[in-house]
């Protein structure tokens, strides 16, 4: 596990979800391994942060956010032909979500309720562009 927190703190992570209490923990849990991230609250926010940063490995979102779903984003982002990878992070198990999210490119999918070390393994796990 300690190897894959250091790939950990090589990339540079963007998490993107709007529900308070998951950003809590997720951030106090990065903060703590001295993960590089950033936060957003929707899509637009994202887009903006992305814009701004040339430098983000990974893209964790959820898909139902206010402003602008995580779907969208993904849309626009492979429209403009970024190939960021992505994780969608989502209580969402209905197969149009899951086969939008594939043509979309994203990269993985992990189900809500959170699991951390599934969340550590799928991202040290994941080529980086």
């Amino acid at each position: 596990m300690q190897e894959k927190i250091e790939k950990l703190k090589r990339l540079k992570l963007l998490f993107v979800e709007d529900e308070t209490d998951l950003v809590e923990i997720i951030t106090d849990t990065l903060q703590k391994l001295n993960a590089n991230f950033l936060s957003a609250k929707n899509g637009q926010e994202a887009l903006d942060i992305i814009e701004a940063n040339d430098d983000i490995d990974i893209i964790v979102t959820d898909i139902n956010m206010p402003v602008m779903n995580g779907l969208v984003m993904i849309k626009e982002l492979r429209d403009k032909g970024n190939s960021i990878p992505i994780i969608i992070m989502s209580a969402h198990t209905e197969t149009d979500y899951i086969n939008k999210a594939k043509e979309l490119g994203v990269d993985n999918y992990l189900l809500k309720p959170f699991d951390f070390i599934k969340f550590i393994d799928l991202i040290t796990e994941m080529e980086i562009k």
